[in-house]
């Protein structure tokens, strides 16, 4: 979803492979033979792997349109380290609060609003994370947005009471088309979870 909304921010044109990750491509095992995994990005025959370093590349080949890091290099490293928060804590608690029950869904409930409080203060009064411009820290916790349904339903807290700040800038994200035409149906995301948690005993 990242790539996609970066692809769509630079106005270019490309191809999408969807991947059955069941059944892994040849073509996936080749452009990532390290860690097998989605996205990768072929630009010239050569393959970019992971969502973020690749909206990084796509950002520095396509720097002359819609930039996405900031061109201070403070700010810029600031974007990076909020982005590696987003991966490493919100990913890792709202897959736990996704992927659990009892106490420790709970606890996992308690980090990711602790999280997500964190990323509100950052946001603070303003538009966007980097100010009045959607940027690279937008893009990066804005795919996160798909999952907010199944973190309020297995969590059972409401995202709206807990970050009210966070969802009107959700919001304000989504009134882009290359946001809102490239994320993810919540539903579909929420049933993908259901299914999981079915497959490795969490529901029966």
């Amino acid at each position: 979803m990242r790539v996609k909304i970066a692809l769509a921010e630079k106005g270019i044109k490309y191809e999408c492979k969807e991947e059955d990750l069941q059944d892994k491509s040849p073509l996936l095992l080749k452009m990532n033979p390290v860690n097998k995994k989605i996205p990768v990005l072929i630009h010239n025959g050569k393959p970019i792997c992971e969502s973020l370093v690749i909206v990084q590349y796509i950002d520095e080949v396509w720097k002359e349109t819609s930039p996405l890091l900031p061109s201070d290099p403070y700010l810029r490293a600031q974007a990076r380290f909020w982005a590696d928060f987003i991966d490493n804590k919100v990913f890792e608690c709202g897959r736990k609060t996704c992927m659990s029950k009892g106490e420790e869904t709970e606890a996992a409930k308690k980090e990711l609003i602790e999280s997500l409080k964190v990323l509100e203060g950052e946001l603070g009064k303003k538009h966007y994370f980097g100010g009045e411009k959607f940027g690279y820290l937008d893009l990066s916790l804005i795919a996160f947005s798909t999952w907010f349904y199944s973190y309020e339903t297995f969590g059972k807290f409401s995202m709206e009471v807990e970050c009210p700040e966070l969802i009107a800038w959700a919001e304000r994200c989504l009134k882009k088309e290359s946001v809102s035409n490239s994320l993810a149906d919540k539903e579909k995301v929420y049933h993908s979870l259901v299914q999981r948690r079915k497959k490795f005993g969490i529901d029966q």
